[in-house]
């Protein structure tokens, strides 16, 4: 088996007095992981842990062979692209400045674009659907086109590793649809790790990682029946986790 890509050891984090995450451990290599679980699970807080953005109380994270923080925050922007549940954005700059921001890290700040750093955006931009609106300001899409906008700047950074924060949010169940295409292909060549609350889409990752209360509750392949236990379980069996189709869904309980 290849040497984990992203490792998180014992990742213990407290916020506001609380704990938010307790001992937790994974190894991510390429391939597809959806993390899961209740409100308040810490499970954005598991991501910016990984993406460098937070320190851990205990615990540390390797990205390769060496600690996260030992590398440099240039070279860190261009193996690991984040997306934030709540993306910052600057409403004047159109939708495809907004996509070049994500090769700052290959540029520098005042170097000019080159014409693989455009084909890197283009790419991106047709990848997620936007290259539509290229020229429109972001203070004149929508919601879930702004994030098509968002994961489109992600994706242009080029990094091996991609830590997506909600990706599907404001996307209508077309465009979510499309975004599971999207990450089923780039976990091909990437290791993508994404945290959705659509449990159906997160079920067609290629390992889930379940949350409860800070730990990590369940880890294994989206068919596996344990899985779909703890997940039910997880969630006070206000789910039940059925097949449709050959893959797993996670369906409502509804009182009769």
């Amino acid at each position: 088996m290849n040497a984990p890509v992203l490792q998180a050891q014992g990742i213990a984090v407290e916020l506001g007095g609380r704990l938010v995450l307790r001992d937790v451990s994974m190894a991510l290599r390429p391939g597809w992981t959806a993390i899961v679980g209740p409100n308040g699970a810490g499970k954005s807080t598991l991501l910016r842990v990984l993406a460098g953005l937070l320190a851990p109380r205990s615990g540390h994270v390797h990205l390769g062979d060496r600690p996260l923080h030992d590398h440099p925050p240039r070279e860190r922007a261009r193996r690991i692209a984040w997306l934030a549940q709540a993306g910052a954005v600057t409403g004047e700059l159109t939708a495809r400045e907004t996509v070049q921001l994500g090769r700052l890290a290959h540029l520098g700040l005042f170097a000019q674009p080159t014409a693989a750093d455009d084909a890197a955006v283009d790419a991106a931009m047709h990848a997620t659907g936007c290259l539509a609106w290229r020229g429109r300001r972001l203070h004149a899409l929508s919601g879930g086109e702004r994030q098509r906008v968002l994961l489109a700047r992600a994706l242009a950074t080029g990094a091996p590793v991609l830590l997506l924060d909600e990706p599907t949010a404001h996307l209508d169940p077309p465009h979510q649809v499309a975004l599971t295409r999207l990450l089923r292909q780039l976990a091909v060549t990437h290791t993508v790790v994404s945290v959705l609350h659509e449990l159906t889409l997160a079920l067609r990752a290629d390992r889930v990682l379940v949350l409860r209360e800070g730990a990590l509750a369940a880890d294994g392949a989206p068919g596996d029946p344990a899985l779909h236990a703890a997940l039910e379980a997880c969630f006070e069996q206000a789910i039940h986790i059925d097949t449709c189709g050959g893959h797993p869904v996670a369906l409502p309980c509804l009182d009769p």
